[in-house]
């Protein structure tokens, strides 16, 4: 009992951290130098932190899981004998092999790369992913440990959300207003220290000797597009995919016993937090794989088939109805970040025949993408699709090992899918949609949204998958 409350105090601050991640580590890792330290508690509380702080807090909780349970020793021989008397033997072994071969690959990749200052931040991104989805598999499966994960991690995604709302309704009306009255009174409404700031920002342009609003942020404040906590809608939209499920799940499941009034008010809430923000994104692939992911839970509904699949045909209509009629001017205006995206692509695939080996590093496409990409195209930092990035940075091997493991995880997690585990099932689902969502965006370097989900992937996979010994936990 002892040992037991000591793993579940252990697997809240863990919680506690991703939900710090949330708030505090959602930006790229490649952006870090970009990040100033902050000093004032103002500064503490508003702005973003550097990422490699997250590695510093990240670094003792894992030193922590080994002290304390021992969770992640290493296979011995003996072990893996037995393992393979079991009928997972195969699954099993590559479970834990593949993400190792995929972090080695990395390291290896490492002494190829074309920036040595980029594939140090991204080797301990990785590493940190690595050692998440190890920590999810071996200790936070354990005994549903894993539910104590959620305290923190969905307290931080509700302030996320929270905050988008107030972007959208109050934060970006407001600065814009601020800034076309800044451009009327010659910026002489500001002080001369702000100034000269929000020019080395490109808040404030110079035209024909005149000081204006930069265009396109006045632009970016009209249209709304939120991004919560995190570096940028897409962002928030992965996370909505990521955790929304499973706050749904809990908002229907674990709100029964309450008086009927305040089970609606919570079911509202989670619903409209999630929903606002997610169309307020205005992120169209998230709304895409959230419309595949509501077919998919009311296929699991109990319902008759007939009516399941008339409320699946329900949502497909509605949602791509309000689909097409919201995103009608991005279509008919060409799709020019959809083409960005394939350009990316493409340059990602000709780094791959290129540097077929090793890549060019991880954490390095936009050093190649400069060199190839079309005079007229925009620059890119990262492909926007973090399974080309694995084979443009580091390879085919490291490509090739990362979608085997996603591809194995996720297969395993299906597997032990109970049918009546409705909370699983929506953090599968969650999963389901972030993993999805890599094919059009570049989430596996933001520490906030990675190390969530790697964590609840090695949850989903669960000891009784990755179990290499019986011995129980020391501490």
């Amino acid at each position: 009992m002892k040992n037991l409350t000591a793993t579940k105090l252990y697997t809240l601050a863990f919680g506690l951290f991703l939900g710090l991640c949330i708030w505090k580590f959602g930006n790229p890792v490649i952006l870090d130098h970009k990040i100033s330290a902050p000093v004032t508690p103002s500064e503490f509380l508003n702005d973003p932190w550097p990422l490699h702080w997250a590695n510093w807090i990240l670094l003792p909780l894992v030193f922590g899981a080994l002290i304390c349970s021992g969770a992640l020793r290493a296979p011995t021989k003996n072990n893996l004998q037995n393992v393979r008397r079991s009928q997972t033997a195969a699954t099993t072994k590559w479970l834990w092999l593949l993400p190792l071969v995929w972090l080695g690959w990395q390291f290896a990749s490492a002494t190829q790369t074309v920036d040595a200052d980029l594939t140090r931040a991204t080797l301990w991104q990785f590493s940190g992913c690595v050692a998440c989805y190890f920590l999810g598999a071996r200790i936070f499966s354990r005994d549903n440990l894993w539910r104590w994960l959620l305290p923190g991690l969905l307290a931080a995604f509700a302030f996320c959300l929270i905050r988008g709302i107030e972007q959208r309704l109050f934060e970006f009306p407001q600065d814009r207003l601020v800034l076309l009255a800044g451009e009327r009174a010659g910026w002489t409404n500001f002080p001369p220290e702000t100034v000269m700031q929000m020019k080395t920002d490109q808040v404030i342009i110079t035209t024909n000797g005149t000081d204006i609003a930069n265009p396109v942020i006045l632009d970016k404040l009209e249209k709304g597009r939120v991004a919560g906590t995190l570096i940028y809608p897409n962002a928030l939209a992965g996370i909505i995919l990521l955790l929304w499920p499973v706050a749904l799940a809990l908002a229907f499941g674990s709100t029964k016993s309450l008086k009927p009034a305040i089970r609606f008010a919570v079911i509202a809430l989670t619903q409209i937090l999630g929903g606002a923000a997610l169309v307020w994104s205005g992120s169209k692939l998230g709304w895409l794989i959230a419309i595949g992911l509501a077919s998919l839970f009311l296929m699991r509904l109990d319902w008759p088939r007939k009516l399941k699949l008339l409320a699946v045909s329900v949502v497909l209509i509605f949602g791509l109805g309000i689909f097409s009629t919201r995103f009608h001017h991005y279509f008919q205006n060409g799709a020019t970040s959809a083409g960005a995206r394939l350009d990316y692509c493409r340059v990602a695939m000709q780094t791959t025949a290129t540097h077929p080996l090793f890549g060019t590093g991880p954490g390095t496409f936009q050093r190649p993408y400069a060199e190839i990409k079309p005079l007229d195209s925009e620059m890119a930092r990262l492909v926007h699709n973090d399974y080309l990035e694995q084979f443009s940075d580091s390879g085919l091997v490291g490509g090739l090992a990362y979608v085997a493991w996603i591809f194995l995880a996720m297969s395993a997690a299906c597997e032990k899918l109970g049918r009546k585990d409705t909370v699983k099932f929506a953090l599968l689902a969650g999963l389901l949609g972030w993993f999805s969502q890599g094919i059009g965006e570049f989430e596996l370097y933001i520490p906030a949204l990675a190390w969530t989900s790697f964590t609840l992937l090695g949850c989903n996979i669960g000891r009784d998958v990755i179990e290499f010994d019986k011995e129980k936990p020391n501490c």
